[in-house]
């Protein structure tokens, strides 16, 4: 069976394949039309990480992620996959990937599809929190579907903050809310344990991508920060994993699968996209490899 490395992977995937093809998951998750459990976790305690399985199967392809999440990695990522695709109709399995970069670039992905829905077409100012790989592949994403004048970064660590807003020619600030103040689009891309969003520093209009908690042990958003409508992908897995949400017993708004396809209107004022990331996604985006492998093959 072939297996894709990286390097393969990155010359097929694009955001402009990849952005619809998610968009078009969310919307059948949403609808029933993907079978998708919510991920089984084993946690690695001794050395702090955990490994994850994320199963789910359309009408076409089953696919399932095998990802590890070590914080501690220095000379090696601190997340790595591999994707499995097999026929649906059959069970023969089909092609396996590396599955780091489909990662990155799926979440970023979606967060681009929420923004483009939930971000008013005049927003001109993003709040980055975070200077590590998502940041980058999250402002590649956005700037697909919306024009900012001005993004602003902050970092835990100001070199990092500094090597990223030279890279891409942008402001660096001192602050959580200094980055927040203001913004009309918030992502939130560093990794916490406790709130690093409060919600006296957002603008009423607000949009916030709330990416970086995604166990039930961990938060980033503060209660006032919560007040909002919140919207996920997966209401069984968010009901699941979200500290933000378990943490305040915050209702859910809506999936973005239903506000994407009308099922459900689209919300008013303050609104967070808690993102937890879904197997939907990741065969969406595997999908979009393999075809484009054979397409490349037979040309």
């Amino acid at each position: 069976m072939q297996f894709l490395s990286e390097a393969e992977v990155h010359s097929l995937l694009t955001y402009e394949t990849l952005i619809p093809a998610v968009e078009r998951a969310l919307v059948n998750l949403s609808a029933k039309k993907i079978q998708q459990p919510v991920r089984a976790v084993l946690r690695i305690a001794e050395h702090e990480g955990f490994f994850a399985l994320m199963p789910a199967v359309d009408e076409e392809l089953i696919g399932v992620k095998l990802v590890t999440v070590y914080e501690r990695n220095t000379a090696l990522p601190t997340h790595q996959a591999v994707i499995l695709l097999l026929d649906a109709k059959t069970g023969q399995p089909l092609i396996a990937m590396d599955g780091r970069l489909i990662t990155e670039m799926r979440t970023a992905a979606v967060s681009a599809v929420a923004t483009r829905l939930f971000a008013p077409p005049e927003a001109r100012v993003l709040g980055i929190l975070g200077s590590g790989v998502q940041a980058r592949s999250h402002l590649k994403a956005l700037l697909q579907v919306r024009n900012f004048s001005e993004v602003r970064v902050w970092s835990r660590t100001p070199a990092n903050a500094e090597r990223f807003a030279t890279e891409f020619g942008l402001t660096t600030v001192p602050t959580p809310e200094s980055a927040v103040r203001g913004a009309d689009v918030v992502v939130a891309v560093s990794s916490v344990r406790e709130p690093l969003i409060r919600g006296v520093w957002l603008e009423p209009h607000a949009f916030i991508c709330a990416i970086a908690a995604v166990t039930p042990d961990r938060r980033e958003l503060d209660d006032a920060a919560m007040n909002a409508a919140i919207v996920v992908e997966s209401r069984e897995a968010a009901l699941r994993e979200s500290g933000d949400i378990l943490g305040t017993a915050q209702p859910i708004y809506a999936e973005l699968g239903e506000l994407l396809a009308g099922t459900r209107p689209l919300p008013t004022g303050r609104l967070v996209f808690k993102s937890l990331g879904v197997a939907a996604c990741d065969l969406a985006a595997a999908g979009v490899v393999w075809r484009m492998s054979q397409n490349r093959a037979s040309s």
